[in-house]
């Protein structure tokens, strides 16, 4: 069986994956069959023949598969040849796995008629030892067989332009779903570069000599960063390490007023996840959660295993996710753009919640759940 694609031209000049025709050629060839069997029943049920049934299906059998085989196989034989010589374009006709059109199927169904009902009748009367009309003597037959013919036809079209319908349908909505997620990260580096540098020009006319070490610190953050945030996926060991690189960075400034713990257990490290995925969250609890508060506080980063989902949580001990609601700007684009991602890459699989600390803990909490050990379908 032929499963090689080529590359073609669609309609709107794009590139794709020219359909190989034979496997839906297989699976119409085991429909035919059932519908050998459908009209061997009724016609045994219509006539008497002295046969019984089982006569009676095998020269539907016969006759029917020679139809389809010659039907079939012509139209696709046919097409093939066209489009040989009719290079370039091909549009509905690679989608529908070759269909030539309806003046070439006419011909196709006419001669493959013709030809199965003669060589089906003889492989019938061989097996059986009977012996069949001729096919001029035969007429009802042969116009039975002709309808059939032309509804199955017709039927096998139908199926193949809706398949053909919702495979493209499908393959519109991934296209959306990877140039919005492809936006996303577009946005997610210059937005952590500028809360960067607004910290370090604030730093500048503070503390320049704790300015140059923050700028050190940027620079090999950025080249470590900048890499991994076109990657599209990594393993959660290395998003908690971008994550202390950050972290890291903006203790230059707060100090002591920046406390850090990570807790990430050994068997989900090489756990994959959207590159940068936790930035914005931890970028918030920073700027909306800890710098507003005098003695500062702590953050702590976390990932664990809960009922078959991936479990990463951003918690803070700053002001409170009250007072985080007058900073709508950066809160609202870190949380958005957590959101956007997660339903761009997973759809209804993941969620993202904010929410204050439970258990009477001060700050804010926010959690993100995602398929465990599983690839987003925009990245398979």
């Amino acid at each position: 069986m032929i499963d090689n694609p080529r590359m073609v031209l669609t309609d709107d000049d794009t590139p794709c994956a020219e359909p190989s025709p034979w496997r839906a050629f297989a699976r119409r060839g085991l429909l035919n069959q059932l519908l050998c069997l459908a009209i061997a029943g009724l016609s045994w049920l219509l006539s008497s023949h002295s046969g019984g049934f089982v006569v009676t299906w095998i020269y539907s059998t016969a006759i029917g598969t020679c139809c389809w085989f010659f039907i079939d196989g012509g139209r696709i034989a046919l097409a093939q040849w066209l489009h040989r010589h009719r290079p370039g374009r091909v549009g509905d006709g690679a989608r529908l796995a070759r269909w030539p059109g309806v003046a070439w199927m006419l011909v196709c169904i006419a001669g493959g008629t013709l030809a199965g009902y003669s060589l089906g009748s003889a492989i019938a009367d061989t097996v059986t030892g009977l012996s069949s009309p001729s096919l001029a003597a035969n007429k009802p037959a042969l116009a039975i067989t002709l309808i059939a013919a032309i509804a199955a036809t017709f039927y096998f079209y139908s199926t193949e332009r809706l398949i053909a319908e919702r495979a493209a349908a499908e393959a519109a909505r991934r296209l959306a779903a990877e140039s919005q997620l492809r936006l996303l990260e577009s946005q997610l580096e210059p937005h952590m570069l500028f809360n960067t540098l607004a910290n370090l020009r604030v730093l500048i006319g503070v503390d320049p000599a704790r300015a140059q070490a923050m700028l050190d610190r940027l620079i090999a953050f950025l080249r470590a960063t900048l890499g991994a945030s076109r990657s599209g996926m990594q393993p959660l060991a290395a998003e908690f390490d971008r994550l202390a690189d950050y972290l890291a960075l903006m203790a230059v400034r707060m100090g002591p007023r920046l406390a850090v713990h990570f807790d990430l257990p050994a068997e989900l490290r090489e756990q994959v996840v959207p590159a940068l995925l936790l930035q914005p969250l931890v970028e918030n609890s920073i700027k909306h959660g800890l710098e507003p508060k005098i003695e500062g506080g702590r953050i702590e980063i976390s990932a664990r295993r809960e009922a078959g989902q991936l479990v990463l949580a951003v918690h803070d001990t700053g002001v409170g996710l009250q007072a985080r609601a007058a900073a709508t700007d950066g809160s609202r684009y870190g949380t958005a753009h957590v959101r956007e991602r997660l339903a761009a890459l997973y759809g209804e699989r993941a969620s993202f919640s904010l929410a204050p600390a439970a258990g009477g803990q001060a700050g804010t909490l926010a959690s993100l759940r995602l398929p465990l050990a599983a690839r987003p379908e925009s990245a398979s």
